[in-house]
């Protein structure tokens, strides 16, 4: 027992030591910058009788003390307690104030869509895990199936603004959400857990836990092994994936500690696009493809295969003078086939033109009944390095550091003949010596920033943080046949830079009650598709940045019986670009100046026997600066409302989940209605008479199986129709897991 005690109390002194060279100070509750947490038996899935009955703890999500912008912190018992085993960081990220997201297939069972903050697109926002900034080098999104599954999660951050100087990423201007692995155990031990679902979802999971290793220096580590397989929501849209998450920690002397984290998921999935208006009434609401291979909307020519991989080695250590520092060499890649057909949505007829040696001479042969499509590829991979100190002066904390990616990427896309067993469309009118090919490029995207920031502490209850990040953003491409109109040859680079500068102050109003106050600068380079015109050498040079101006004030309250926060915003947002989806590919077009306003609140209340309600909400507005129209997917208002109970073995919550009214484009066209879901969870461990408790939990998606449209999914190629997404009916799992 003596030994454990030891040990705990140096990996708590080891893990607050990798935090706090993350965190550079108590000043900055971003999410890039909070602790990485303390190392704990529980992984913090567990608590005492005691620590149960409290706000803070029940809540779905709070904002800390420390924060120093809007901040939404979501917690692993909040995770293990409500999130099916399938579901995505999205779906974790929505119980937060002005965050608003669509799984049209059922829970993570499609990549995430509409993924929003206060309005934000995904790709207009961070995504980090563990600190590091992740995510495609063409337009800054992210796909939320293919990394990480809720297992392996810890805790996420939402942070719903650009954050301080030391906030690092491609696209902080929008705000992050950061995903936190959770840490491994300090019992040994092997946990295994089954769930069965509906859409005949199925997920088995294997983890073992090395637990406190003696001989191994004090290290730990786990490795977690899922498998998932469901047919999805949507008629004939079947998902397969496999996720491999590995993590360990070894301690280093006493001021270091070491750890590696790596991660490989497959995944295969049959991919729709969304429903016409006629094909939701014709065929019901569930309706995304086929089982007639006559059609091009037929699953086996409209699917995904994808490999991921991410890695990384951190070290993190107190130096000389208290100062402190993490390192994090990273890699990440991914690697794309996706198949689909021509038009899915049947508006554009069957028909190829193939030429073969035979008719050569004498022209092309018009296969009037085959079916078109097309291949594509995309592989990626990034290497990178985030290196951060933070050094004590007289005045407070000083902190510094670096952040480098170079990430590569070849692309390309095909039109082919589905009834010919996916043989090349010779002829289609488009680029190359077959006239099949849409695109052929390769591409790098650099991107590196400096940042200096001081966590002035002016008085023991008010800390003064300015600093200043620099962004240097390098694109380069190089293209056979360049995506767009032309399909023309195409070889061009463009470098973008900016100075980012923000100030926040905290204070310390009590000791149970903060309030902060935040200016700072938004800035994101322009995507790849700026490249995609007649002459790209002359378009680089009329599309400027996206840049934001962030003014947001707040305040945190915390004690055990309330977790309450509040704070209003103001976003002037120039050169703000906008997109609209037509037979599956995204368009861009600038939409000029936005300004975005609001008020956010979420409040958590313990009433006692176990019980807690919560609620947050928002309300939002996104408008053009010209004509002062609402521009698309930004909805009006969010909220979440219901009740928390959690005693001894027995946890259960009702949370509903509000969205309100939005339009699908621009101009207030295709308006959204306001939707609401409510979800319920029940767990309960149970003493089987093992060592361990079997942990046994039930919950219900859509618990009133509510239909309805929640958003705009694109238009047709054909007619430009539009196309849209419902909500999945409802849903349940049902899981069971013990360790041995």
């Amino acid at each position: 027992m003596e030994f454990r005690r030891k040990y705990l109390a140096r990996m708590v002194h080891l893990a607050a030591v990798g935090g706090l060279c993350l965190a550079g100070g108590i000043g900055n509750a971003h999410a890039d910058a909070l602790n990485l947490g303390t190392v704990s038996a529980s992984n913090g899935s567990t608590a005492s009788a005691e620590s149960q009955k409290s706000a803070p703890h029940q809540a779905p999500s709070k904002t800390p003390l420390k924060a120093t912008q809007p901040t939404a912190v979501i917690s692993h018992h909040y995770i293990k307690n409500n999130v099916q085993l399938s579901e995505n960081y999205g779906s974790i990220a929505a119980v937060s104030p002005s965050v608003a997201v669509t799984d049209p297939n059922g829970p993570g069972l499609m990549e995430s869509q509409f993924l929003s903050l206060r309005g934000f697109q995904d790709g207009q926002f961070n995504v980090t895990f563990d600190g590091i900034p992740w995510g495609d080098s063409n337009d800054f999104t992210h796909h939320s199936t293919n990394y990480f599954m809720a297992n392996d999660i810890g805790h996420v951050n939402v942070d719903r603004g650009p954050g301080s100087a030391s906030t690092i990423g491609d696209a902080t201007f929008g705000g992050t959400i950061a995903i936190r692995s959770k840490m491994p155990s300090a019992a040994p031990g092997l946990v295994a857990t089954l769930s069965t679902g509906s859409f005949n979802t199925q997920v088995q999971g294997l983890q073992f836990d090395t637990g406190n290793m003696q001989h191994y220096h004090d290290a730990r580590a786990f490795l977690d092994i899922e498998n998932l397989s469901s047919d999805g929501y949507l008629t004939y849209s079947s998902q397969k994936r496999q996720n491999y998450f590995f993590k360990v920690l070894r301690p280093i002397g006493d001021n270091t500690l070491l750890t590696f984290v790596a991660m490989h998921n497959d995944i295969h999935q049959n991919v729709p696009i969304g429903a016409t208006m006629a094909q939701i009434r014709k065929y019901g609401w569930n309706y995304g493809l086929s089982n007639d291979p006559t059609q091009q909307n037929y699953y086996g020519y409209n699917y995904d295969k994808i490999s991921t991989y991410m890695a990384y080695i951190g070290l993190s250590a107190v130096l000389g003078d208290g100062i402190r520092v993490d390192n994090k060499l990273y890699t990440y890649g991914y690697n794309h086939a996706g198949y689909n057909g021509a038009d899915p949505n049947g508006e554009t007829p069957n028909g190829t033109n193939i030429g073969n040696a035979l008719d050569a001479q004498y022209g092309t042969t018009l296969y009037a009944n085959d079916v078109p499509g097309q291949r594509m590829t995309m592989v990626y991979q990034s290497v990178g390095d985030t290196l951060r100190f933070v050094q004590p002066i007289a005045i407070g904390d000083l902190k510094y550091g670096m952040w480098f990616d170079h990430q590569w990427n070849t692309r390309s896309q095909y039109e082919i003949d589905w009834t010919l067993g996916g043989a090349l469309n010779i002829n289609a009118g488009k680029a190359g010596p077959f006239g099949a090919t849409d695109r052929l490029m390769y591409d790098t995207l650099d991107s590196a920033q400096p940042y200096l920031e001081l966590d002035w502490r002016i008085t023991p209850s008010l800390t003064l943080t300015p600093g200043v990040r620099y962004a240097w953003f390098k694109r380069y491409l190089d293209a056979q046949v360049n995506q767009g109109p032309t399909n023309a040859p195409a070889t061009v680079s463009k470098t973008w830079s900016d100075a980012i500068p923000s100030v926040a102050l905290h204070y310390q109003v009590a000791p149970h009650w903060t309030a902060y106050g935040q200016v700072a600068k938004g800035f994101l380079a322009p995507n790849l598709n700026l490249f995609y015109t007649a002459d790209p050498n002359s378009s680089i040079n009329s599309v400027k940045p996206e840049t934001t101006m962030n003014y947001q004030a707040g305040t945190a309250y915390q004690t055990r019986k309330l977790a309450l926060s509040g704070d209003v915003y103001y976003i002037d947002f120039n050169n703000s670009v906008a997109s609209r989806t037509v037979a599956g590919n995204t368009v861009w077009y600038n939409q000029g100046g936005v300004i975005y306003q609001g008020v956010e609140g979420s409040a958590t209340v313990y009433v006692g026997g176990g019980f807690s309600g919560y609620v947050n909400g928002s309300l939002n507005s996104a408008k053009t600066k010209t004509t002062h129209q609402w521009i698309a997917n930004v909805p009006k208002t969010t909220a979440v409302v219901g009740v928390v109970y959690n005693h001894g073995a027995l946890y259960g919550s009702l949370l509903d989940k509000y969205v309100g009214s939005s339009y699908g484009d621009s101009g207030e066209t295709q308006p959204i209605n306001a939707y609401s879901v409510a979800n319920l969870s029940l767990g309960y461990k149970l003493d089987a008479g093992l060592a361990h408790p079997v942990d046994v939990r039930l919950k219900i998606d859509n618990l009133l199986d509510k239909k309805t449209i929640i958003n705009l999914a694109g238009y047709t190629g054909g007619a430009n129709t539009p196309l849209y997404w419902t909500l999945p009916s409802r849903s349940m799992e049902l899981s069971v897991s013990s360790k041995f």
